[in-house]
């Protein structure tokens, strides 16, 4: 059985489930996504404006910096009051890096994603779970893309713990060219005054063959209404040698 196979049947399962959707929410900012579904007949797009990354490394003694920047968006829209379908693009991107003195610049287009979400009824008012099914589709330029397509379940769920604090993990399994990898996410959400809220998440990654890879990360939303919302955030890498900073400002519509 195909992975594919396995994801779909995975997701077929789950449909035989009496779901419920959580309240509606955008996915980002932040590494997981939320347990709200699109209403059905309803877009939600979510842009970067765009998305950025540092990350120092030292080859042969010396020192590389390289930067990059890339407009991610995610469409998302409902297919039934628990289940919605995903569609994403890494977007346009531009990279720079310096090393030894000289500057080497490029710019292409990212991998595309397409995903379901259904949302699974707990039957608790504070505790809600959705599961995503996904595939990433290598379909970007040299630089810009996985090279191999990536196929991954994943599942989320929040805790509504008051009305001012929100708790939360994903949990998300990937296989990539028969490698296997894990990634966890605890997070907290808090409300801070009026329309603006934060989050702060760790994230832990294990991928086979290779480190163990840490990271926090930690942003804040202003809902303009409660149909668009601002975001910002920013992450470091913890793992290993090289240093890795990330950092980015969104918009999210519902339409």
């Amino acid at each position: 059985m195909t992975i594919l196979n396995k994801i779909t049947l995975v997701l077929a399962s789950s449909l035989s489930i009496s779901a419920m959707a959580a309240e509606f929410s955008f996915d980002r900012p932040g590494a997981g996504f939320g347990t709200g579904i699109t209403p059905v007949g309803q877009l939600a797009w979510e842009q970067g404006l765009p998305s950025a990354s540092y990350t120092e490394s030292k080859i042969d003694g010396a020192k590389a910096k390289t930067v990059t920047l890339n407009a991610d968006m995610l469409f998302r829209t409902g297919l039934t009051s628990s289940m919605e379908l995903q569609l994403g693009w890494l977007g346009p991107a531009w990279t720079q890096t310096k090393f030894k003195g000289h500057k080497d610049e490029n710019s292409g287009l990212g991998d595309v994603t397409i995903g379901i979400k259904k949302a699974i009824d707990l039957d608790d008012d504070k505790l809600s779970m959705a599961v995503l099914a996904q595939a990433l589709i290598a379909t970007g330029n040299d630089e810009f893309t996985e090279e191999d397509d990536i196929y991954s379940i994943g599942t989320s769920l929040d805790y509504q713990y008051n009305d001012l604090v929100t708790t939360g993990i994903t949990m998300n399994y990937a296989v990539q060219d028969g490698d296997w990898s894990i990634t966890a996410i605890p997070t907290v959400g808090y409300k801070i005054a009026g329309k603006l809220s934060g989050f702060s998440e760790f994230i832990y990654s294990k991928t086979e063959g290779q480190d163990y890879e840490y990271g926090l990360g930690s942003g804040l939303i202003y809902a303009l209404n409660d149909r668009t919302q601002l975001d910002g955030s920013i992450g470091v890498d913890l793992s290993g040698d090289n240093r890795g900073y990330t950092t980015g400002l969104g918009i999210a519509f519902l339409f």
